[in-house]
């Protein structure tokens, strides 16, 4: 693959093809779908030709293609429309086997490019690594939403660089915080008293730190140390996964 400018280097890249039956049966129940509305509409149609709506060939035409970008069956349609001694239209239709046949030959196919060499990684690797992409989007997703990252002016690039840096750093502790919990849960193990409904998920740093948001410190004297105040099961709960201490508290540092 060559750059857009001619100083752009050549970037030589694999092409892996990857087939899924979950996506291909999709894909058929999809197109399944689509020829049987196709039909139907084309059924109507088909009655209606010569009627008081559909006089004449050119409102047919017009609404098969209607149908077809609508029903998305452009590529296989196939119609012909006569006219008997009257002048009166009829409409004849049929879908292409052959092209139906070439599309169902490819459902399910798709193709992952990377540039990273063959030694380094099969095939299998490649995909494994694709299929990961959910954390990293999650990862954004939280970026913008757990960690409330908002336009902030600033008058310098490196303030722009220390201001990611620190978001950057919370979304690291974020992440680790997520992880030791499911760690420590097991690696299909899932807890309730997350939401209100008591359903039982696989705890996210959001809802981590939603729950242990509401803990509250209830402040002591040289003889009687502040102690946390634990309003839910689920906090001692989340606690202990995060294999944290509450008796240890400290006095803040004058």
């Amino acid at each position: 693959m060559t750059g857009r400018r001619k100083s752009d280097p050549p970037l030589t890249v694999r092409r892996i093809l990857v087939h899924s039956t979950a996506v291909a049966a999709g894909q058929q129940a999809a197109r399944a779908k689509r020829l049987a509305k196709a039909a139907e509409d084309l059924d109507r149609l088909t009655a209606a030709a010569g009627g008081r709506h559909y006089k004449t060939r050119e409102k047919i035409v017009a609404r098969i293609g209607v149908i077809a970008t609508k029903r998305r069956v452009t590529s296989c349609l196939r119609w012909h429309i006569t006219t008997d001694e009257h002048g009166t239209p009829s409409l004849t239709w049929h879908f292409d086997q052959d092209v139906l046949g070439a599309e169902t030959a490819v459902d399910g196919w798709w193709a992952l490019i990377t540039s990273v060499p063959a030694e380094k990684a099969g095939p299998a690797h490649v995909l494994i690594h694709y299929k990961g992409q959910g954390t990293v989007e999650r990862r954004y997703h939280d970026f913008k939403g757990p960690l409330a990252v908002a336009p902030v002016f600033v008058q310098h690039n490196r303030r722009v660089a220390a201001l990611i840096q620190v978001i950057c750093l919370a979304l690291l502790v974020f992440c680790l915080i997520e992880r030791q919990v499911r760690r420590a849960l097991g690696p299909d193990e899932t807890m309730p008293g997350l939401y209100p409904d008591n359903r039982r998920v696989r705890p996210t740093g959001r809802m981590i730190l939603y729950q242990l948001g509401e803990l509250t410190l209830r402040i002591g004297n040289v003889t009687d140390p502040p102690t946390v105040q634990i309003n839910r099961g689920v906090q001692l709960h989340l606690l202990d996964l995060l294999d944290t201490d509450i008796t240890q508290t400290r006095w803040p540092q004058t």
